[in-house]
């Protein structure tokens, strides 16, 4: 885990995280649009990922989806991870934090956003962390709080729900229920 790499104040705002919100094409998706010969598109999920946020639940925290994108598959995959809060076909994905956290007990506090291209660098500056991915666009990992060394789409959601748990001291009770 490479909390020992963060500064002490970052390691302290991952401690007050309460709500995490992940863009979905490039970071639970490998970012490639597929779509059948009718038209329909189709996502893969990684099961790594979904395990990390049902991870987040059990601690108590909640997760957001803001996409860009609209997707029925988008839905049933939030629907099935017992996403909290979930926002499609919003480009702007600051307002729709803003419009989130009028309408919840959160703030960019207790916020932390994971993206990784540029219609996500707002969010990543403005909540209490961001992070973004090693094929995100080098201008959002350069912003970025911090970066997971998986791809998006291929582990790298749980790579950061795992840090967040590791900075709030959850994740080694969470590793001894499986061992």
């Amino acid at each position: 885990m490479q909390l020992d790499n963060l500064p002490a104040s970052l390691r302290q705002a991952l401690g007050q995280i309460r709500l995490v919100a992940f863009d979905v094409d490039g970071i639970l998706t490998d970012g490639r649009l597929n779509f059948l010969a009718d038209g329909r598109e189709v996502k893969s999920f990684h099961t790594l990922d979904g395990l990390g946020i049902k991870l987040l639940h059990r601690c108590g925290i909640e997760t957001a989806i803001i996409t860009g994108r609209r997707s029925s598959q988008v839905e049933q995959r939030a629907e099935a991870l017992g996403i909290t809060y979930l926002r499609q076909g919003r480009e702007d994905k600051l307002t729709a934090l803003y419009e989130l956290w009028q309408n919840s007990p959160h703030n960019a506090d207790c916020t932390a956003y994971i993206g990784d291209d540029l219609p996500d660098l707002s969010a990543i500056r403005t909540c209490a962390f961001g992070a973004s991915v090693p094929n995100g666009h080098p201008l959002v990992r350069q912003e970025a709080d911090w970066c997971t060394q998986a791809p998006g789409g291929m582990g790298a959601a749980r790579e950061f729900c795992e840090l967040i748990l590791a900075a709030q001291g959850k994740l080694n009770a969470i590793y001894d229920e499986y061992r």
